[in-house]
Protein backbone atom coordinates (compact mmCIF):
# COMPACT_ATOMS: atom_id res chain seq x y z
CA UNK A 1 0.00 0.00 0.00
CA UNK A 2 1.09 3.37 -0.38
CA UNK A 3 1.70 5.16 2.81
CA UNK A 4 3.29 8.85 2.06
CA UNK A 5 2.39 10.11 5.67
CA UNK A 6 1.57 14.22 5.90
CA UNK A 7 2.67 15.33 9.66
CA UNK A 8 0.34 17.85 11.42
CA UNK A 9 2.07 18.38 14.57
CA UNK A 10 1.08 20.82 16.86
CA UNK A 11 4.32 21.03 19.25
CA UNK A 12 4.84 23.55 21.46
CA UNK A 13 5.28 26.99 20.15
CA UNK A 14 3.03 26.80 17.00
CA UNK A 15 -0.17 28.42 16.53
CA UNK A 16 -3.38 26.83 18.97
CA UNK A 17 -5.44 25.76 16.25
CA UNK A 18 -8.52 25.91 18.47
CA UNK A 19 -8.22 29.16 19.17
CA UNK A 20 -10.71 30.85 16.84
CA UNK A 21 -12.67 27.39 15.99
CA UNK A 22 -16.22 26.36 17.08
CA UNK A 23 -17.82 22.55 16.62
CA UNK A 24 -19.75 23.90 13.92
CA UNK A 25 -17.17 25.44 11.58
CA UNK A 26 -17.05 21.74 10.63
CA UNK A 27 -19.98 21.54 8.70
CA UNK A 28 -21.76 19.24 10.76
CA UNK A 29 -25.20 18.67 10.67
CA UNK A 30 -27.41 20.63 13.03
CA UNK A 31 -28.81 17.22 14.66
CA UNK A 32 -25.20 16.34 15.20
CA UNK A 33 -24.45 19.97 16.62
CA UNK A 34 -27.25 19.44 18.97
CA UNK A 35 -25.93 16.69 20.64
CA UNK A 36 -22.41 17.97 21.08
CA UNK A 37 -24.14 21.28 22.54
CA UNK A 38 -26.25 18.85 25.01
CA UNK A 39 -23.10 18.09 26.05
CA UNK A 40 -21.64 20.88 27.52
CA UNK A 41 -19.29 21.25 24.46
CA UNK A 42 -18.75 24.30 22.06
CA UNK A 43 -14.96 24.31 21.35
CA UNK A 44 -12.77 21.56 19.96
CA UNK A 45 -9.81 20.03 21.87
CA UNK A 46 -6.45 20.17 19.52
CA UNK A 47 -6.61 16.76 18.28
CA UNK A 48 -10.58 17.39 17.66
CA UNK A 49 -9.33 19.91 15.56
CA UNK A 50 -7.31 19.06 13.27
CA UNK A 51 -8.64 15.37 12.58
CA UNK A 52 -12.17 15.91 11.96
CA UNK A 53 -11.71 18.06 8.82
CA UNK A 54 -9.52 15.04 7.81
CA UNK A 55 -11.76 12.70 8.89
CA UNK A 56 -14.72 13.99 6.93
CA UNK A 57 -12.60 14.62 3.82
CA UNK A 58 -12.42 10.79 3.70
CA UNK A 59 -8.40 10.69 4.23
CA UNK A 60 -7.21 7.84 6.17
CA UNK A 61 -5.69 9.20 9.62
CA UNK A 62 -3.69 8.41 12.14
CA UNK A 63 -3.89 10.39 14.98
CA UNK A 64 -1.34 10.90 18.36
CA UNK A 65 -2.77 12.26 21.26
CA UNK A 66 -2.44 11.92 25.41
CA UNK A 67 -5.41 10.25 26.57
CA UNK A 68 -8.03 12.24 28.08
CA UNK A 69 -7.50 14.79 25.11
CA UNK A 70 -10.84 14.04 23.12
CA UNK A 71 -9.85 11.61 20.82
CA UNK A 72 -12.87 9.63 20.62
CA UNK A 73 -14.99 12.41 20.01
CA UNK A 74 -12.20 13.21 17.31
CA UNK A 75 -13.96 10.11 15.46
CA UNK A 76 -16.96 9.49 16.40
CA UNK A 77 -18.51 12.65 15.54
CA UNK A 78 -17.28 13.03 11.65
CA UNK A 79 -18.17 9.01 11.10
CA UNK A 80 -21.79 10.14 12.48
CA UNK A 81 -21.53 12.81 9.96
CA UNK A 82 -20.41 10.60 7.04
CA UNK A 83 -23.09 7.94 7.89
CA UNK A 84 -26.01 10.57 7.91
CA UNK A 85 -26.83 10.25 4.02
CA UNK A 86 -27.69 6.44 4.38
CA UNK A 87 -29.46 6.87 8.55
CA UNK A 88 -33.07 5.03 8.16
CA UNK A 89 -35.90 5.23 9.75
CA UNK A 90 -37.00 1.93 9.14
CA UNK A 91 -37.47 -0.87 11.35
CA UNK A 92 -36.20 -3.38 9.15
CA UNK A 93 -32.62 -4.76 9.96
CA UNK A 94 -31.41 -4.81 6.46
CA UNK A 95 -31.73 -0.84 6.11
CA UNK A 96 -29.22 -0.86 9.05
CA UNK A 97 -25.98 -2.77 7.94
CA UNK A 98 -22.66 -2.36 9.93
CA UNK A 99 -21.00 0.59 8.76
CA UNK A 100 -18.63 1.94 10.42
CA UNK A 101 -16.28 -0.64 13.13
CA UNK A 102 -14.48 0.68 15.75
CA UNK A 103 -12.16 -1.70 17.59
CA UNK A 104 -10.97 -1.34 21.24
CA UNK A 105 -8.15 -3.52 23.42
CA UNK A 106 -10.60 -3.22 26.56
CA UNK A 107 -14.29 -3.59 27.75
CA UNK A 108 -13.87 -0.49 29.57
CA UNK A 109 -12.59 1.56 26.04
CA UNK A 110 -15.32 0.11 23.96
CA UNK A 111 -18.24 0.81 26.67
CA UNK A 112 -16.37 5.02 26.90
CA UNK A 113 -16.55 5.01 22.68
CA UNK A 114 -20.01 3.54 22.83
CA UNK A 115 -21.40 5.58 25.49
CA UNK A 116 -19.95 8.64 22.86
CA UNK A 117 -21.22 7.02 19.96
CA UNK A 118 -25.06 7.30 21.32
CA UNK A 119 -24.89 10.44 22.94
CA UNK A 120 -23.83 12.14 19.70
CA UNK A 121 -25.92 10.43 17.44
CA UNK A 122 -29.30 10.48 19.66
CA UNK A 123 -31.19 12.67 17.19
CA UNK A 124 -30.46 10.91 14.45
CA UNK A 125 -31.33 7.56 13.01
CA UNK A 126 -27.94 5.63 13.39
CA UNK A 127 -27.84 2.76 15.44
CA UNK A 128 -25.05 1.74 17.43
CA UNK A 129 -23.90 -0.99 20.11
CA UNK A 130 -21.26 -2.64 21.73
CA UNK A 131 -19.75 -5.98 21.98
CA UNK A 132 -17.53 -7.37 24.60
CA UNK A 133 -16.00 -10.69 26.07
CA UNK A 134 -16.52 -11.54 29.39
CA UNK A 135 -21.01 -10.99 29.53
CA UNK A 136 -23.95 -13.34 28.21
CA UNK A 137 -23.71 -12.65 23.81
CA UNK A 138 -27.32 -13.55 23.53
CA UNK A 139 -28.83 -9.61 24.25
CA UNK A 140 -25.80 -8.75 22.18
CA UNK A 141 -26.75 -10.90 19.14
CA UNK A 142 -30.31 -9.77 19.58
CA UNK A 143 -29.30 -6.02 18.94
CA UNK A 144 -27.00 -7.11 15.91
CA UNK A 145 -29.64 -9.15 14.42
CA UNK A 146 -31.98 -5.42 14.63
CA UNK A 147 -29.45 -3.85 12.53
CA UNK A 148 -27.05 -1.15 13.57
CA UNK A 149 -24.57 1.35 11.63
CA UNK A 150 -21.82 1.96 13.99
CA UNK A 151 -20.36 -1.17 16.36
CA UNK A 152 -18.16 -0.88 19.00
CA UNK A 153 -16.16 -4.45 19.60
CA UNK A 154 -13.54 -5.72 21.70
CA UNK A 155 -11.76 -7.84 18.96
CA UNK A 156 -12.11 -11.59 20.51
CA UNK A 157 -16.09 -11.07 21.24
CA UNK A 158 -16.49 -9.79 17.69
CA UNK A 159 -14.65 -12.71 15.86
CA UNK A 160 -17.28 -14.97 18.39
CA UNK A 161 -20.01 -12.95 16.46
CA UNK A 162 -18.69 -13.75 12.90
CA UNK A 163 -18.39 -17.18 14.41
CA UNK A 164 -21.88 -17.17 15.22
CA UNK A 165 -22.81 -15.37 11.80
CA UNK A 166 -24.76 -12.74 13.98
CA UNK A 167 -22.30 -10.04 12.32
CA UNK A 168 -21.39 -8.91 8.97
CA UNK A 169 -18.67 -6.59 7.97
CA UNK A 170 -19.00 -7.12 4.13
CA UNK A 171 -20.63 -3.60 4.02
CA UNK A 172 -17.72 -1.48 6.64
CA UNK A 173 -17.27 1.97 5.48
CA UNK A 174 -15.18 3.16 7.91
CA UNK A 175 -12.77 1.01 10.15
CA UNK A 176 -10.87 2.80 13.35
CA UNK A 177 -8.25 0.66 15.47
CA UNK A 178 -8.26 2.65 18.72
CA UNK A 179 -5.49 2.45 20.94
CA UNK A 180 -3.67 0.70 18.52
CA UNK A 181 -0.79 0.36 20.63
CA UNK A 182 -2.69 -1.20 23.73
CA UNK A 183 -3.96 -4.26 20.99
CA UNK A 184 -0.61 -4.90 19.50
CA UNK A 185 0.72 -4.97 23.55
CA UNK A 186 -2.04 -7.43 24.15
CA UNK A 187 -1.58 -9.68 21.32
CA UNK A 188 -4.43 -8.98 19.33
CA UNK A 189 -2.13 -8.46 15.75
CA UNK A 190 -3.81 -12.44 14.82
CA UNK A 191 -7.30 -11.07 15.72
CA UNK A 192 -7.26 -7.86 13.79
CA UNK A 193 -5.63 -9.64 10.45
CA UNK A 194 -8.65 -11.80 10.66
CA UNK A 195 -11.09 -9.36 10.86
CA UNK A 196 -9.39 -7.12 9.07
CA UNK A 197 -9.74 -9.50 6.00
CA UNK A 198 -13.69 -9.62 6.36
CA UNK A 199 -13.63 -5.50 5.36
CA UNK A 200 -13.97 -4.45 1.90
CA UNK A 201 -10.60 -2.96 0.95
CA UNK A 202 -12.13 0.10 -0.51
CA UNK A 203 -12.80 1.67 3.08
CA UNK A 204 -11.08 4.53 5.50
CA UNK A 205 -9.30 3.61 7.99
CA UNK A 206 -8.54 6.04 11.13
CA UNK A 207 -5.73 4.84 13.82
CA UNK A 208 -5.09 6.21 17.30
CA UNK A 209 -2.78 5.99 19.84
CA UNK A 210 -1.36 7.15 22.68
CA UNK A 211 2.21 6.42 21.29
CA UNK A 212 3.80 5.67 17.83
CA UNK A 213 6.45 2.43 18.17
CA UNK A 214 7.73 1.24 15.50
CA UNK A 215 5.41 -1.94 15.61
CA UNK A 216 2.56 0.76 15.00
CA UNK A 217 3.94 2.70 12.22
CA UNK A 218 4.42 -1.20 10.64
CA UNK A 219 1.00 -1.34 11.65
CA UNK A 220 -0.08 1.71 9.18
CA UNK A 221 1.76 0.54 6.33
CA UNK A 222 -0.27 -2.54 6.46
CA UNK A 223 -3.58 -1.38 6.41
CA UNK A 224 -3.60 2.65 5.69
CA UNK A 225 -3.52 4.37 2.76
CA UNK A 226 -1.82 7.47 2.09
CA UNK A 227 -2.30 8.65 5.64
CA UNK A 228 -2.02 11.69 7.31
CA UNK A 229 -0.45 11.54 10.60
CA UNK A 230 -2.13 14.46 13.15
CA UNK A 231 0.32 14.91 16.82
CA UNK A 232 -1.30 17.50 18.82
CA UNK A 233 1.26 16.81 21.97
CA UNK A 234 5.14 15.81 22.09
CA UNK A 235 5.30 12.13 21.94
CA UNK A 236 5.56 10.00 25.25
CA UNK A 237 5.19 12.85 26.90
CA UNK A 238 2.57 13.25 29.85
CA UNK A 239 -0.16 15.85 29.71
CA UNK A 240 0.65 19.21 31.56
CA UNK A 241 -2.53 19.08 33.76
CA UNK A 242 -0.54 16.37 35.60
CA UNK A 243 1.95 17.22 38.27
CA UNK A 244 4.50 14.55 39.15
CA UNK A 245 6.15 13.32 41.98
CA UNK A 246 8.51 10.31 43.13
CA UNK A 247 8.56 9.10 46.71
CA UNK A 248 11.46 6.53 47.36
CA UNK A 249 9.68 4.23 49.82
CA UNK A 250 10.84 0.41 50.29
CA UNK A 251 8.61 -2.08 49.13
CA UNK A 252 7.71 -3.09 52.58
CA UNK A 253 6.49 0.44 53.25
CA UNK A 254 4.67 1.20 50.48
CA UNK A 255 1.33 0.05 51.80
CA UNK A 256 1.53 2.47 54.85
CA UNK A 257 3.24 5.08 52.53
CA UNK A 258 -0.17 5.19 50.37
CA UNK A 259 -1.71 5.65 53.64
CA UNK A 260 0.17 8.40 54.86
CA UNK A 261 -0.58 10.40 51.48
CA UNK A 262 -4.22 9.87 51.36
CA UNK A 263 -3.96 11.35 55.45
CA UNK A 264 -1.93 13.96 53.87
CA UNK A 265 -4.52 15.13 50.89
CA UNK A 266 -7.58 15.03 53.28
CA UNK A 267 -5.34 16.90 55.68
CA UNK A 268 -5.14 19.59 52.99
CA UNK A 269 -8.64 19.25 52.22
CA UNK A 270 -8.59 17.39 48.89
CA UNK A 271 -10.47 13.99 48.47
CA UNK A 272 -8.74 10.58 49.01
CA UNK A 273 -10.53 9.77 46.42
CA UNK A 274 -7.27 7.98 43.48
CA UNK A 275 -6.54 5.10 41.33
CA UNK A 276 -3.76 3.05 42.64
CA UNK A 277 -1.68 1.21 39.78
CA UNK A 278 -0.45 -2.46 40.58
CA UNK A 279 1.61 -4.91 38.09
CA UNK A 280 0.17 -8.41 38.99
CA UNK A 281 -3.91 -9.51 39.59
CA UNK A 282 -2.66 -11.08 42.69
CA UNK A 283 -1.07 -7.62 44.27
CA UNK A 284 -3.56 -5.64 43.37
CA UNK A 285 -6.73 -7.88 45.27
CA UNK A 286 -4.10 -7.71 48.51
CA UNK A 287 -3.33 -4.15 48.48
CA UNK A 288 -6.97 -3.33 48.08
CA UNK A 289 -8.00 -5.68 51.25
CA UNK A 290 -5.35 -4.22 52.76
CA UNK A 291 -6.26 -0.74 52.47
CA UNK A 292 -9.78 -1.69 53.50
CA UNK A 293 -8.81 -3.08 56.83
CA UNK A 294 -6.52 0.70 56.84
CA UNK A 295 -9.81 2.08 57.45
CA UNK A 296 -9.94 3.36 53.52
CA UNK A 297 -12.57 2.20 51.25
CA UNK A 298 -11.15 0.38 48.64
CA UNK A 299 -11.90 -1.57 45.51
CA UNK A 300 -10.11 -4.11 42.97
CA UNK A 301 -10.42 -4.16 39.28
CA UNK A 302 -8.14 -6.46 37.22
CA UNK A 303 -8.74 -9.17 34.14
CA UNK A 304 -9.88 -11.97 37.09
CA UNK A 305 -12.85 -9.70 37.48
CA UNK A 306 -15.83 -10.59 35.79
CA UNK A 307 -17.66 -7.48 33.92
CA UNK A 308 -20.19 -7.43 36.11
CA UNK A 309 -17.53 -7.19 39.18
CA UNK A 310 -15.95 -4.49 37.33
CA UNK A 311 -19.01 -2.79 36.53
CA UNK A 312 -19.93 -2.82 39.81
CA UNK A 313 -16.51 -1.52 41.27
CA UNK A 314 -16.37 1.18 38.69
CA UNK A 315 -19.87 2.81 39.74
CA UNK A 316 -19.39 2.72 43.50
CA UNK A 317 -16.08 4.30 42.74
CA UNK A 318 -17.52 7.32 40.45
CA UNK A 319 -20.20 7.61 43.02
CA UNK A 320 -17.99 8.22 45.37
CA UNK A 321 -19.13 5.11 47.27
CA UNK A 322 -15.47 3.52 47.55
CA UNK A 323 -12.45 6.01 47.89
CA UNK A 324 -9.50 4.05 45.98
CA UNK A 325 -9.82 1.75 42.83
CA UNK A 326 -7.03 -0.78 42.67
CA UNK A 327 -6.38 -1.87 39.52
CA UNK A 328 -3.96 -3.44 36.98
CA UNK A 329 -3.17 -2.11 33.78
CA UNK A 330 -6.73 -2.96 32.47
CA UNK A 331 -7.96 0.18 33.24
CA UNK A 332 -4.73 2.15 32.43
CA UNK A 333 -7.13 2.83 29.30
CA UNK A 334 -10.52 3.42 28.82
CA UNK A 335 -11.25 5.07 32.07
CA UNK A 336 -13.07 8.55 31.06
CA UNK A 337 -13.30 10.23 34.52
CA UNK A 338 -12.15 13.81 33.58
CA UNK A 339 -11.83 15.45 36.99
CA UNK A 340 -10.21 11.88 38.28
CA UNK A 341 -7.97 13.64 41.09
CA UNK A 342 -4.78 11.47 41.79
CA UNK A 343 -3.48 8.71 40.34
CA UNK A 344 -0.55 6.87 42.78
CA UNK A 345 1.92 4.03 40.71
CA UNK A 346 2.37 1.73 43.99
CA UNK A 347 4.76 -0.23 41.48
CA UNK A 348 6.59 0.94 38.40
CA UNK A 349 5.00 -0.75 35.15
CA UNK A 350 7.60 -2.65 33.09
CA UNK A 351 7.38 -0.91 29.78
CA UNK A 352 8.01 2.89 30.32
CA UNK A 353 4.79 3.93 27.85
CA UNK A 354 2.15 2.39 30.42
CA UNK A 355 3.77 4.93 32.85
CA UNK A 356 2.59 7.28 30.47
CA UNK A 357 -0.97 5.94 30.27
CA UNK A 358 -1.70 5.48 33.47
CA UNK A 359 -1.01 8.84 34.86
CA UNK A 360 -2.96 9.96 32.12
CA UNK A 361 -6.06 9.14 34.08
CA UNK A 362 -5.59 12.10 35.76
CA UNK A 363 -5.56 15.85 34.35
CA UNK A 364 -8.01 14.54 31.85
CA UNK A 365 -9.99 17.17 29.97
CA UNK A 366 -8.08 19.92 31.48
CA UNK A 367 -8.57 19.21 35.07
CA UNK A 368 -5.71 19.10 37.11
CA UNK A 369 -4.45 16.41 39.24
CA UNK A 370 -1.17 14.71 40.67
CA UNK A 371 0.40 11.75 39.71
CA UNK A 372 2.79 10.27 42.32
CA UNK A 373 5.10 7.02 42.66
CA UNK A 374 6.39 5.08 45.07
CA UNK A 375 9.65 3.65 43.77
CA UNK A 376 11.86 1.16 45.31
CA UNK A 377 15.54 0.40 45.04
CA UNK A 378 14.56 -2.38 42.77
CA UNK A 379 12.67 0.09 39.95
CA UNK A 380 15.42 2.80 39.82
CA UNK A 381 16.54 1.47 36.45
CA UNK A 382 12.44 1.14 35.51
CA UNK A 383 12.30 4.92 36.73
CA UNK A 384 15.50 5.39 34.52
CA UNK A 385 13.87 4.25 31.54
CA UNK A 386 10.63 6.27 32.14
CA UNK A 387 12.57 9.66 32.59
CA UNK A 388 14.52 8.32 29.40
CA UNK A 389 11.28 8.03 27.52
CA UNK A 390 9.39 11.50 28.88
CA UNK A 391 13.19 13.32 28.43
CA UNK A 392 12.72 15.05 31.93
CA UNK A 393 13.97 13.94 35.26
CA UNK A 394 11.02 13.67 37.82
CA UNK A 395 10.49 15.71 41.01
CA UNK A 396 11.73 13.76 44.51
CA UNK A 397 10.30 14.59 47.23
CA UNK A 398 10.00 12.72 50.70
CA UNK A 399 7.22 11.24 51.78
CA UNK A 400 4.45 14.07 53.79
CA UNK A 401 4.72 13.76 57.69
CA UNK A 402 1.55 13.55 58.85
CA UNK A 403 0.64 15.02 62.21
CA UNK A 404 -2.39 16.35 64.12
CA UNK A 405 -3.35 19.75 64.12
CA UNK A 406 -0.39 20.07 61.53
CA UNK A 407 -1.95 21.79 58.88
CA UNK A 408 -2.17 25.41 60.22
CA UNK A 409 1.61 25.76 60.08
CA UNK A 410 2.90 27.61 56.96
CA UNK A 411 5.97 25.60 56.63
CA UNK A 412 3.83 22.47 56.28
CA UNK A 413 5.02 19.99 53.94
CA UNK A 414 2.57 20.16 50.54
CA UNK A 415 3.26 17.88 47.81
CA UNK A 416 0.20 17.59 46.20
CA UNK A 417 -0.90 21.17 44.72
CA UNK A 418 -3.94 19.89 42.70
CA UNK A 419 -7.01 21.70 42.59
CA UNK A 420 -8.79 18.80 41.19
CA UNK A 421 -12.76 18.85 42.33
CA UNK A 422 -13.80 16.40 44.56
CA UNK A 423 -16.79 15.05 43.01
CA UNK A 424 -15.84 12.66 40.05
CA UNK A 425 -17.45 13.68 36.29
CA UNK A 426 -17.88 10.44 34.15
CA UNK A 427 -18.77 12.53 31.35
CA UNK A 428 -16.75 12.32 27.91
CA UNK A 429 -13.59 13.69 26.79
CA UNK A 430 -13.32 17.41 25.53
CA UNK A 431 -14.59 20.01 28.11
CA UNK A 432 -13.77 23.99 27.28
CA UNK A 433 -13.17 26.70 29.71
CA UNK A 434 -11.45 24.10 32.15
CA UNK A 435 -8.32 25.38 34.46
CA UNK A 436 -4.71 25.37 33.80
CA UNK A 437 -2.55 23.18 36.41
CA UNK A 438 -0.35 24.53 38.66
CA UNK A 439 2.42 22.41 38.37
CA UNK A 440 5.06 21.23 40.79
CA UNK A 441 7.92 24.19 40.70
CA UNK A 442 11.45 23.29 40.42
CA UNK A 443 12.57 26.16 42.61
CA UNK A 444 12.48 25.70 46.17
CA UNK A 445 10.92 28.04 48.36
CA UNK A 446 12.99 29.32 51.93
CA UNK A 447 10.22 26.68 53.69
CA UNK A 448 11.19 24.56 50.96
CA UNK A 449 14.40 24.28 52.61
CA UNK A 450 13.02 23.63 55.70
CA UNK A 451 11.30 20.73 54.51
CA UNK A 452 8.05 21.92 52.56
CA UNK A 453 6.57 24.54 50.76
CA UNK A 454 6.16 28.13 52.22
CA UNK A 455 1.74 28.82 52.29
CA UNK A 456 1.34 31.53 49.57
Amino acid sequence: MINTVTEINNSEGSQDPQASITFADFGLDPLVLKAVSEQGYNTPTPIQAQAIPYVLAGRDLMGAAQTGTGKTAAFVLPIIQKLLPSASSSASPARHPIRALVLTPTRELAVQVSENAANYSRHTDLRSTVVFGGVDMQPQVSLLRGGIEILIATPGRLLDHIGSKTANLSQVEILVLDEADRMLDMGFLPDLQRIINLIPAKRQTLLFSATFSSEIKKLAQSYLINPVTVEVARQNAAADTVSQVVHFVSSGDKQSAIVKILDSRARLGLTRQCIIFTNSRLGCARLARALERDGIKAGAIHGDKSQGERTLTLDAFKSGAIEVLVATDVAARGLDIPAMPCVINHELPYSAEDFIHRIGRTGRAGSTGDAIALVDDSEKRLLDDIEKLMKRKLPVMPLPEVKPGQTSDPFFYMPYQSNSPSKLDSGPSGQDGVKKAGIISAKPTVGALLGGSKKK
